[in-house]
């Protein structure tokens, strides 16, 4: 009789902890496609002279959303754009918390940086001298691009179904880092993040995976997501029915290698799709809840800007770009007063209870973020991932801050920003998500 009644505790005690230890996960997923209707001004290299002449393949926003036992939510949304604006994706959290009762903070987008994607209003404007007729066309375009983002993310906050979450990673070689063109011996990350989204009866729904690299193998003019969209093709082609969503991490000073052709962008989209069935194909760590999601800015300070004798002297002096940005600081000493002394960048987790913390860095952050963010949360599953919610500029470690160049401050001029940032920059952005992760 004691022992019958031992053994009716016992079973009461583990069915009670069982959702303590597992989140009873509900995720949607949708697509959009949001190529340009218009052959309209392609991104990502100043140097270009006309508009794109074609598509290789559609551009796409697609979302996730999880939704743990508790009612906690949170949305990924990737798209096969070179970036977008502060402006932009809070708009974009406006409307879909009006519509979804979900927050601006929990709204995770990103931009696989794709340089064959077309201009987004306010991305580096500096790069750009547009006809007023193609400025038009930017701007009827970001109009589109909102409402089309927004749709994404409704849809699948609607579409919601029980899932499984599980996670692990593999390796891709192709990046390399690019500080001096090409750096074989700087810092990278091979590393491949996979989180797969199955149905309860095992059955794979959607891939989530990422790398570090930037996504530059191609500069022609057609709209094309370069190694990442060949990727997320080539797992849909594998794996019939299901999502592939790209996620790109802190690729700020890697470049693919080799690169140039439509054929290396496709070999390298192969090398990442079989790093991810690898990582598939391995066994998974099951991903449980509660789902913690959180998000904060810091202001990261530029050094002294330039008087305004200093910019009416330089006027005319360097390369056009940094003609525009002088007179861009002085349109902004004529109508605001003063030029900016700091940027406020921002810092988003999304943590899957003690199974995964997911980190999300606004700009083009470099890769030593990764490395030490890595190093500083050893004891964390951790995925780190770079031009999230908006890209602004470079941002630079402390190494390629003292180093300078392109990365480290020369790159700031195409957005309209006088730089580059003062020392500190590296501790500021690693403090604001450390204070993140505190309970």
């Amino acid at each position: 009789m004691l022992r019958t009644i031992l053994s009716s505790l016992v079973l009461l005690v583990v069915s009670l902890q069982i959702p303590l230890h597992a989140a009873e996960w509900q995720v949607g997923v949708a697509r959009i496609d949001i190529t340009p209707a218009k052959k309209i001004w392609l991104a990502g290299y100043a140097s270009r002279t006309k508009p794109a002449e074609g598509t290789t393949h559609p551009l796409w926003a697609k979302a996730l959303v999880f939704k743990d036992g508790q009612g906690n939510r949170a949305a990924i949304v990737t798209t096969d754009l070179i970036g977008l604006t502060r402006e932009l994706s809070d708009s974009v959290g406006a409307r879909v918390a009006r519509e979804t009762g979900m927050n601006r903070e929990q709204i995770l987008l990103n931009s696989s940086h794709t340089h064959c994607s077309p201009v987004v209003r306010g991305c580096a404007p500096l790069a750009y001298d547009f006809t007023p007729a193609q400025q038009q066309d930017v701007d009827d375009y970001a109009k589109v691009l909102e409402d089309k983002l927004v749709k994404v993310i409704v849809t699948a906050s609607k579409s919601l179904k029980p899932a499984r979450l599980s996670y692990g990673e593999d390796r891709a070689t192709f990046a390399i880092n690019r500080r001096g063109r090409i750096n074989p011996d700087g810092p990278v990350d091979h590393t491949v993040p996979v989180l797969k989204i199955s149905d309860p009866a095992g059955k794979l729904q959607a891939i989530l995976f990422g790398y570090a690299c930037h996504n530059t193998t191609l500069a022609y003019f057609e709209f094309c997501g370069d190694y990442a969209g060949f990727a997320q093709i080539e797992l849909e082609k594998r794996y019939p029915g299901i999502t592939a969503l790209f996620l790109l991490g802190c690729g700020g000073d890697a470049n693919p290698d080799p690169r140039g052709t439509r054929e290396l962008a496709e070999q390298h989209g192969r090398s990442l799709a079989s790093a991810v069935t690898r990582a598939l194909g391995a066994p998974l760590k099951p991903v449980r809840g509660p789902l913690t999601v959180k998000f904060q800015r810091t202001d990261l300070p530029f050094v002294k800007p330039p008087s305004r004798e200093q910019l009416l002297a330089q006027q005319g002096q360097g390369d056009i770009y940094s003609q525009r940005l002088t007179k861009h600081l002085l349109k902004q000493l004529e109508q605001q007063r003063s030029i900016p002394d700091s940027y406020p960048f921002s810092a988003q987790v999304i943590e899957f209870g003690n199974d995964l913390t997911l980190i999300g860095l606004g700009g083009e952050t470099v890769i030593d973020y990764a490395i030490r963010l890595h190093e500083e949360l050893a004891g964390r599953q951790v995925w780190i991932a770079g031009y999230c919610n908006e890209v602004f500029a470079y941002v630079p470690s402390e190494r390629v801050l003292k180093e300078g160049g392109y990365e480290g401050g020369g790159a700031m001029k195409y957005f309209g920003i006088h730089g580059p940032f003062q020392p500190g920059v590296e501790d500021r952005v690693i403090q604001l998500v450390h204070a993140l992760l505190e309970p």
